[in-house]
């Protein structure tokens, strides 16, 4: 009597139907990698020098109580722009440094922002470091 089965099994491992999956995996990952966008907004940030230049700066203070300083002189707020543009120069190089109070009113801090982009001036906002 012949107890063995008819059908052997193949030791062997095809290995031609796994590289094709592998290749399929490795196409899908490299097409949906390039779809992939940073939630990052692109800007041209500004390069820090070591060196600063305290005449090509014009600081503007605004106080937690609406008084407006320029480099240490105290300013109305109707004069405020004629004395930013007078103390900036017809150049327009200098720089605005605004510095606000923690507690200023925003309305204060834009009306300084306001009266510099109307005259296409350049500025920063000041902010303590850590």
């Amino acid at each position: 009597m012949n107890l063995r089965g008819r059908n052997k099994v193949d030791p062997t491992f095809n290995m031609s139907s796994m590289t094709d999956i592998v290749f399929l995996l490795l196409i899908f990952f490299m097409l949906t990698s390039t779809l992939v966008t940073v939630s990052a907004i692109d800007v041209l940030l500004p390069k820090a020098g070591g060196k600063t230049e305290s005449n090509k700066s014009v600081a503007v203070t605004i106080t937690n109580d609406a008084l407006f300083y320029i480099d240490k002189t105290k300013v109305s707020s109707s004069s405020l722009e004629s004395k930013i543009i007078a103390s900036v120069g017809a150049d327009k190089k200098k720089t605005i440094v605004i510095r606000g109070h923690k507690e200023a009113s925003y309305k204060n801090v834009m009306k300084v922002i306001d009266i510099a982009n109307k005259n296409k001036l350049k500025m920063i906002l000041a902010v303590k470091g850590k």
